[in-house]
């Protein structure tokens, strides 16, 4: 089996700019050992432009969390190389994962401190990096005191305070009611949009994933490999009732079932 690598520095291009956010370089992953070795992922090989925006969807069980935690650099693949040019990836969890006896404000400035910023300047970017995310004025707050939706804005806040050229999301929205989550996919659109940040994110949510990206990846299941990808052209704003998000999110849906059926899983 190949070596696996995982670098986050290096690779750029004769003019000092890297020509990736990311690149997954034909990676694999396994867990377990010996003969009772589960392949989860197979061959994975995908380039994330920088300030690109892709989706990656797929069944229950198909690999993607997985992914994005190599590229995280929380695990290692089993064989492939993962290369991200702009350091450490910013990652964004389901849950907000926000420590409930800190401030909002605080848990961004907590960041800020990992970052290595100054004591004195973390109070202000905070409540900026607050303002950006449309929750001016909630630095004192509690997490208590947050909706399920405000405290995804203070997370995804403290994800954009690691200054990441690189933004990972696990299923952000997943546990929001569809209005929380129609209004956080507008604001996560504004804000990829006035900023150079490259996103991946993972979703089971083909309408989700057709409404936010660029570019939509399929895996396939057990175990995960790339089925097929597609350019999204429609543009921006969109909604996700919009009749050509729905056309092809029915296409990419149809693809999700073949790939479910070819695999047995019901």
């Amino acid at each position: 089996m190949a070596t696996a690598l995982v670098k986050q520095a290096d690779a750029q291009d004769a003019a000092g700019t890297a020509p990736f956010a990311a690149r997954i370089d034909h990676v694999s992953k396994s867990f377990g050992r010996g003969g009772a070795q589960q392949l989860v992922l197979d061959d994975i090989a995908l380039d994330v432009a920088p300030g690109e925006f892709v989706t990656l969807l797929g069944a229950s069980g198909c690999g993607k969390s997985t992914l994005l935690n190599l590229v995280a650099g929380l695990d290692k693949p089993s064989a492939g190389a993962i290369e991200v040019p702009g350091g450490r990836p910013a990652l964004m969890f389901q849950e907000h994962a926000l420590f409930p006896w800190l401030t909002a404000g605080k848990n961004i400035e907590l960041a800020l401190k990992m970052r290595g910023m100054p004591k004195q300047e973390r109070p202000d970017e905070a409540e900026r990096l607050l303002e950006t995310v449309r929750l001016k004025g909630a630095h004192g707050k509690r997490v208590h005191e947050l909706s399920g939706g405000m405290r995804q804005r203070v997370a995804l806040a403290r994800a954009l305070a690691q200054d990441s050229q690189l933004l990972l999301m696990d299923e952000p929205f997943a546990a929001l009611d569809a209005i929380t989550r129609d209004v956080l996919h507008d604001e996560l659109t504004r804000i990829w949009s006035e900023t150079d940040v490259s996103v991946l994110f993972v979703t089971h949510n083909v309408r989700e994933a057709v409404r936010l990206a660029q570019r939509v990846v399929l895996l396939s299941s057990r175990p995960g490999r790339i089925a097929r990808e597609w350019q999204v052209d429609i543009p921006h704003p969109r909604r996700i009732e919009d009749s050509q998000v729905a056309d092809l999110s029915v296409e990419i849906t149809e693809q999700l079932r073949g790939e479910i059926r070819r695999h047995g899983q019901h």
